[in-house]
Protein backbone atom coordinates (compact mmCIF):
# COMPACT_ATOMS: atom_id res chain seq x y z
CA UNK A 1 0.00 0.00 0.00
CA UNK A 2 2.82 2.39 0.93
CA UNK A 3 4.68 1.52 -2.26
CA UNK A 4 1.55 2.21 -4.30
CA UNK A 5 1.14 5.60 -2.60
CA UNK A 6 4.76 6.52 -3.38
CA UNK A 7 4.26 5.60 -7.06
CA UNK A 8 1.09 7.71 -7.25
CA UNK A 9 2.88 10.70 -5.74
CA UNK A 10 5.76 10.25 -8.16
CA UNK A 11 3.35 10.22 -11.11
CA UNK A 12 1.70 13.39 -9.81
CA UNK A 13 5.06 15.16 -9.57
CA UNK A 14 5.93 14.04 -13.10
CA UNK A 15 2.68 15.54 -14.43
CA UNK A 16 3.30 18.77 -12.51
CA UNK A 17 6.83 18.98 -13.93
CA UNK A 18 5.61 18.32 -17.48
CA UNK A 19 2.86 20.94 -17.15
CA UNK A 20 5.36 23.49 -15.83
CA UNK A 21 7.84 22.67 -18.59
CA UNK A 22 5.19 22.99 -21.29
CA UNK A 23 4.00 26.31 -19.86
CA UNK A 24 7.55 27.62 -19.72
CA UNK A 25 8.20 26.41 -23.25
CA UNK A 26 5.07 28.15 -24.54
CA UNK A 27 6.06 31.42 -22.89
CA UNK A 28 9.69 31.25 -23.97
CA UNK A 29 8.79 32.50 -27.45
CA UNK A 30 8.36 36.08 -26.28
CA UNK A 31 8.68 38.62 -23.48
CA UNK A 32 5.68 40.65 -22.33
CA UNK A 33 5.84 44.24 -21.11
CA UNK A 34 3.16 46.64 -19.93
CA UNK A 35 3.77 49.99 -21.59
CA UNK A 36 1.93 53.31 -21.11
CA UNK A 37 2.48 55.85 -23.87
CA UNK A 38 0.30 58.72 -22.62
CA UNK A 39 -2.23 59.48 -19.91
CA UNK A 40 -4.83 57.64 -21.98
CA UNK A 41 -2.84 54.87 -23.61
CA UNK A 42 -2.01 51.71 -21.64
CA UNK A 43 -0.99 48.61 -23.54
CA UNK A 44 1.08 45.46 -23.83
CA UNK A 45 4.24 45.01 -25.86
CA UNK A 46 5.14 41.48 -26.93
CA UNK A 47 8.76 40.96 -27.97
CA UNK A 48 9.79 37.70 -29.65
CA UNK A 49 12.94 36.27 -28.10
CA UNK A 50 14.40 34.80 -31.27
CA UNK A 51 14.69 38.13 -33.14
CA UNK A 52 17.01 40.98 -32.18
CA UNK A 53 15.25 43.72 -34.18
CA UNK A 54 11.76 42.39 -34.94
CA UNK A 55 9.13 44.01 -37.11
CA UNK A 56 6.39 45.61 -35.01
CA UNK A 57 2.63 45.45 -35.51
CA UNK A 58 0.46 48.06 -33.77
CA UNK A 59 -2.98 46.51 -33.22
CA UNK A 60 -5.99 48.86 -33.04
CA UNK A 61 -9.25 47.51 -31.60
CA UNK A 62 -12.78 47.92 -32.94
CA UNK A 63 -15.87 49.80 -31.77
CA UNK A 64 -17.07 50.02 -28.19
CA UNK A 65 -15.04 50.05 -24.96
CA UNK A 66 -12.68 47.32 -26.17
CA UNK A 67 -9.55 46.49 -24.19
CA UNK A 68 -6.17 45.44 -25.51
CA UNK A 69 -7.19 41.77 -25.66
CA UNK A 70 -10.25 42.42 -27.83
CA UNK A 71 -12.75 42.12 -24.95
CA UNK A 72 -15.46 44.28 -23.45
CA UNK A 73 -18.15 43.80 -20.81
CA UNK A 74 -20.04 40.53 -21.30
CA UNK A 75 -17.91 39.65 -24.32
CA UNK A 76 -14.62 37.86 -23.78
CA UNK A 77 -12.93 36.19 -26.73
CA UNK A 78 -9.29 37.34 -26.37
CA UNK A 79 -9.08 37.58 -30.16
CA UNK A 80 -6.53 40.41 -30.28
CA UNK A 81 -4.41 38.84 -27.56
CA UNK A 82 -4.35 35.57 -29.48
CA UNK A 83 -3.34 37.44 -32.62
CA UNK A 84 -0.49 39.16 -30.78
CA UNK A 85 0.77 35.88 -29.29
CA UNK A 86 0.60 34.13 -32.67
CA UNK A 87 2.59 36.94 -34.30
CA UNK A 88 5.21 36.77 -31.53
CA UNK A 89 5.56 33.05 -32.11
CA UNK A 90 6.30 33.95 -35.74
CA UNK A 91 8.98 36.46 -34.77
CA UNK A 92 6.85 39.62 -35.03
CA UNK A 93 6.55 42.04 -32.11
CA UNK A 94 3.25 43.76 -31.35
CA UNK A 95 1.75 46.54 -29.29
CA UNK A 96 -1.95 46.36 -28.44
CA UNK A 97 -3.71 48.81 -26.16
CA UNK A 98 -6.91 49.61 -24.28
CA UNK A 99 -9.10 52.20 -25.95
CA UNK A 100 -9.20 55.39 -23.90
CA UNK A 101 -12.85 54.76 -23.01
CA UNK A 102 -11.79 51.56 -21.19
CA UNK A 103 -9.49 53.50 -18.88
CA UNK A 104 -12.14 56.14 -18.28
CA UNK A 105 -14.71 53.50 -17.34
CA UNK A 106 -12.25 51.88 -14.93
CA UNK A 107 -11.63 55.27 -13.32
CA UNK A 108 -15.37 55.97 -13.11
CA UNK A 109 -15.21 59.13 -15.21
CA UNK A 110 -16.28 58.41 -18.76
CA UNK A 111 -15.94 61.46 -20.98
CA UNK A 112 -19.23 61.92 -22.81
CA UNK A 113 -17.52 64.39 -25.15
CA UNK A 114 -15.17 61.75 -26.56
CA UNK A 115 -14.92 61.92 -30.34
CA UNK A 116 -13.90 59.54 -33.10
CA UNK A 117 -10.93 61.82 -33.79
CA UNK A 118 -9.68 61.13 -30.24
CA UNK A 119 -9.14 57.48 -31.24
CA UNK A 120 -7.23 58.63 -34.32
CA UNK A 121 -5.06 60.92 -32.17
CA UNK A 122 -4.27 58.05 -29.79
CA UNK A 123 -3.24 55.80 -32.68
CA UNK A 124 -1.13 58.61 -34.18
CA UNK A 125 0.65 59.10 -30.84
CA UNK A 126 1.47 55.39 -30.65
CA UNK A 127 2.81 55.34 -34.21
CA UNK A 128 4.97 58.40 -33.51
CA UNK A 129 6.26 56.84 -30.27
CA UNK A 130 7.50 53.69 -31.96
CA UNK A 131 8.84 55.50 -35.01
CA UNK A 132 11.34 57.19 -32.69
CA UNK A 133 12.60 53.83 -31.45
CA UNK A 134 15.47 51.97 -33.08
CA UNK A 135 14.55 48.61 -31.55
CA UNK A 136 12.32 47.49 -34.41
CA UNK A 137 12.46 46.74 -38.11
CA UNK A 138 9.38 47.48 -40.16
CA UNK A 139 6.37 49.18 -38.59
CA UNK A 140 2.93 47.85 -39.56
CA UNK A 141 -0.51 48.99 -38.38
CA UNK A 142 -3.33 46.45 -38.02
CA UNK A 143 -6.80 47.96 -37.59
CA UNK A 144 -9.69 45.68 -36.63
CA UNK A 145 -13.29 46.69 -37.44
CA UNK A 146 -13.65 50.39 -36.46
CA UNK A 147 -9.90 50.31 -35.88
CA UNK A 148 -9.44 49.87 -39.62
CA UNK A 149 -10.59 53.43 -40.35
CA UNK A 150 -8.71 54.69 -37.28
CA UNK A 151 -5.55 53.09 -38.66
CA UNK A 152 -6.10 54.43 -42.18
CA UNK A 153 -6.38 57.96 -40.82
CA UNK A 154 -3.46 57.62 -38.38
CA UNK A 155 -0.91 56.09 -40.77
CA UNK A 156 1.79 58.38 -42.09
CA UNK A 157 4.49 58.04 -44.73
CA UNK A 158 6.88 56.33 -42.30
CA UNK A 159 4.59 53.35 -41.73
CA UNK A 160 5.78 50.38 -43.79
CA UNK A 161 2.46 48.61 -44.19
CA UNK A 162 -1.20 48.71 -43.22
CA UNK A 163 -3.62 45.82 -42.62
CA UNK A 164 -7.38 46.30 -42.55
CA UNK A 165 -8.98 43.47 -40.62
CA UNK A 166 -12.79 43.24 -40.92
CA UNK A 167 -12.99 46.95 -41.69
CA UNK A 168 -15.85 48.71 -43.46
CA UNK A 169 -15.35 50.23 -46.88
CA UNK A 170 -18.44 52.45 -46.84
CA UNK A 171 -19.24 55.41 -44.64
CA UNK A 172 -20.40 54.12 -41.25
CA UNK A 173 -23.81 55.72 -41.82
CA UNK A 174 -24.31 53.62 -44.94
CA UNK A 175 -23.12 50.51 -43.10
CA UNK A 176 -25.62 51.08 -40.30
CA UNK A 177 -28.46 51.71 -42.76
CA UNK A 178 -27.63 48.54 -44.66
CA UNK A 179 -27.66 46.49 -41.45
CA UNK A 180 -30.99 47.99 -40.33
CA UNK A 181 -32.52 47.38 -43.75
CA UNK A 182 -31.62 43.69 -43.45
CA UNK A 183 -32.55 43.09 -39.82
CA UNK A 184 -35.43 45.58 -39.27
CA UNK A 185 -36.67 46.75 -42.69
CA UNK A 186 -39.70 48.44 -41.13
CA UNK A 187 -37.32 50.97 -39.51
CA UNK A 188 -35.20 51.62 -42.59
CA UNK A 189 -36.87 54.83 -43.77
CA UNK A 190 -36.77 56.42 -40.32
CA UNK A 191 -33.15 55.37 -39.91
CA UNK A 192 -32.26 56.83 -43.31
CA UNK A 193 -33.74 60.20 -42.29
CA UNK A 194 -31.75 60.18 -39.05
CA UNK A 195 -28.50 59.21 -40.77
CA UNK A 196 -28.95 61.91 -43.41
CA UNK A 197 -29.27 64.49 -40.64
CA UNK A 198 -26.13 63.22 -38.89
CA UNK A 199 -24.17 63.17 -42.14
CA UNK A 200 -25.09 66.81 -42.55
CA UNK A 201 -23.62 67.52 -39.12
CA UNK A 202 -26.96 68.06 -37.40
CA UNK A 203 -28.19 66.31 -34.27
CA UNK A 204 -31.81 65.20 -34.21
CA UNK A 205 -34.46 63.88 -31.85
CA UNK A 206 -36.35 62.37 -34.76
CA UNK A 207 -35.15 58.77 -34.61
CA UNK A 208 -36.91 55.45 -33.91
CA UNK A 209 -36.88 54.65 -30.20
CA UNK A 210 -36.19 51.05 -31.11
CA UNK A 211 -32.81 52.27 -32.40
CA UNK A 212 -31.95 54.50 -29.44
CA UNK A 213 -28.86 52.41 -28.67
CA UNK A 214 -27.49 53.56 -32.05
CA UNK A 215 -28.92 57.08 -32.34
CA UNK A 216 -29.11 58.17 -28.69
CA UNK A 217 -28.67 61.94 -28.41
CA UNK A 218 -25.52 61.56 -26.31
CA UNK A 219 -23.92 59.44 -29.07
CA UNK A 220 -24.80 61.69 -31.96
CA UNK A 221 -21.81 64.07 -31.80
CA UNK A 222 -19.49 61.04 -31.93
CA UNK A 223 -21.45 59.56 -34.83
CA UNK A 224 -21.36 62.88 -36.71
CA UNK A 225 -17.58 62.97 -36.34
CA UNK A 226 -17.28 59.32 -37.46
CA UNK A 227 -19.51 59.94 -40.48
CA UNK A 228 -17.17 62.66 -41.74
CA UNK A 229 -14.94 59.92 -43.14
CA UNK A 230 -15.38 57.55 -46.06
CA UNK A 231 -12.90 54.66 -45.70
CA UNK A 232 -12.87 53.91 -49.43
CA UNK A 233 -11.78 57.51 -50.06
CA UNK A 234 -9.36 57.79 -47.13
CA UNK A 235 -7.50 54.62 -48.09
CA UNK A 236 -6.54 56.22 -51.40
CA UNK A 237 -4.09 58.39 -49.44
CA UNK A 238 -2.04 55.42 -48.24
CA UNK A 239 1.02 54.92 -50.43
CA UNK A 240 2.47 51.99 -48.46
CA UNK A 241 1.53 48.33 -49.15
CA UNK A 242 -1.96 47.53 -47.87
CA UNK A 243 -3.54 44.18 -47.04
CA UNK A 244 -7.34 44.02 -46.70
CA UNK A 245 -8.66 40.92 -44.89
CA UNK A 246 -12.20 39.73 -44.31
CA UNK A 247 -13.87 36.45 -43.37
CA UNK A 248 -16.76 34.87 -45.24
CA UNK A 249 -18.68 34.34 -41.98
CA UNK A 250 -18.38 37.89 -40.66
CA UNK A 251 -21.86 38.79 -39.38
CA UNK A 252 -21.04 42.51 -39.16
CA UNK A 253 -18.85 43.29 -42.16
CA UNK A 254 -19.58 41.51 -45.45
CA UNK A 255 -16.87 40.61 -47.94
CA UNK A 256 -18.13 43.36 -50.25
CA UNK A 257 -16.79 45.95 -47.77
CA UNK A 258 -13.30 44.49 -48.00
CA UNK A 259 -13.53 44.39 -51.78
CA UNK A 260 -14.46 48.08 -51.81
CA UNK A 261 -11.45 48.98 -49.68
CA UNK A 262 -9.04 46.88 -51.73
CA UNK A 263 -10.35 48.27 -55.01
CA UNK A 264 -9.68 51.82 -53.83
CA UNK A 265 -6.23 51.19 -52.37
CA UNK A 266 -3.35 52.15 -54.71
CA UNK A 267 -1.23 49.30 -53.32
CA UNK A 268 -3.90 47.01 -51.95
CA UNK A 269 -4.07 43.24 -51.72
CA UNK A 270 -7.25 41.37 -50.81
CA UNK A 271 -7.40 38.21 -48.69
CA UNK A 272 -10.76 36.54 -48.06
CA UNK A 273 -10.57 33.85 -45.39
CA UNK A 274 -13.13 31.09 -45.67
CA UNK A 275 -15.37 30.58 -42.61
CA UNK A 276 -13.62 33.24 -40.46
CA UNK A 277 -15.98 35.46 -38.46
CA UNK A 278 -15.69 39.00 -37.10
CA UNK A 279 -13.72 38.00 -34.01
CA UNK A 280 -11.26 35.98 -36.09
CA UNK A 281 -12.58 32.49 -35.28
CA UNK A 282 -13.24 29.73 -37.80
CA UNK A 283 -16.95 28.87 -37.68
CA UNK A 284 -18.17 25.56 -39.03
CA UNK A 285 -21.80 25.93 -37.97
CA UNK A 286 -24.66 28.42 -38.29
CA UNK A 287 -25.25 32.02 -37.19
CA UNK A 288 -26.11 30.93 -33.65
CA UNK A 289 -22.69 29.31 -33.22
CA UNK A 290 -21.17 32.38 -34.81
CA UNK A 291 -22.86 34.78 -32.36
CA UNK A 292 -22.04 32.63 -29.33
CA UNK A 293 -18.36 32.55 -30.29
CA UNK A 294 -18.01 36.26 -29.47
CA UNK A 295 -17.94 35.21 -25.82
CA UNK A 296 -16.01 31.94 -26.17
CA UNK A 297 -12.40 32.64 -25.32
CA UNK A 298 -11.42 28.96 -25.59
CA UNK A 299 -11.57 29.12 -29.40
CA UNK A 300 -8.34 29.50 -31.40
CA UNK A 301 -8.12 32.23 -34.00
CA UNK A 302 -7.83 31.33 -37.68
CA UNK A 303 -4.46 29.83 -38.56
CA UNK A 304 -4.91 31.05 -42.13
CA UNK A 305 -5.29 34.59 -40.78
CA UNK A 306 -2.02 34.34 -38.86
CA UNK A 307 -0.20 32.91 -41.87
CA UNK A 308 -1.59 35.61 -44.18
CA UNK A 309 -0.57 38.47 -41.88
CA UNK A 310 2.85 36.96 -41.18
CA UNK A 311 3.61 36.50 -44.88
CA UNK A 312 2.54 40.06 -45.66
CA UNK A 313 4.70 41.62 -42.95
CA UNK A 314 7.75 39.53 -43.80
CA UNK A 315 7.39 40.37 -47.49
CA UNK A 316 7.63 44.13 -46.93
Amino acid sequence: MAKSLVVMRLICWIFIFISFFNSAAQNSAFKERTLSISNWIDGTLLLPNATTKPDLAIIIAGSGPVNRDGNQNFMKNNALKKLAVALAENGIASYRYDKRSVKQIRQGRLDNDIMFDDFVSDASDIIAFFQEKEDFGKLVVIGHSQGSLVGILACNELVDGFISLAGAGQNIGDVILEQISKTAPMLAEDAKRTITSLKNGQTTEDYPQALSSVFNSSLQPFMINWMEYNPNESIKELQMPVLVINGTKDLQVPVSEAELLADNSPNGQLAIIEDMNHVLFKIDGDDLENSKSYNESFRPISTELVETITQFIKSL
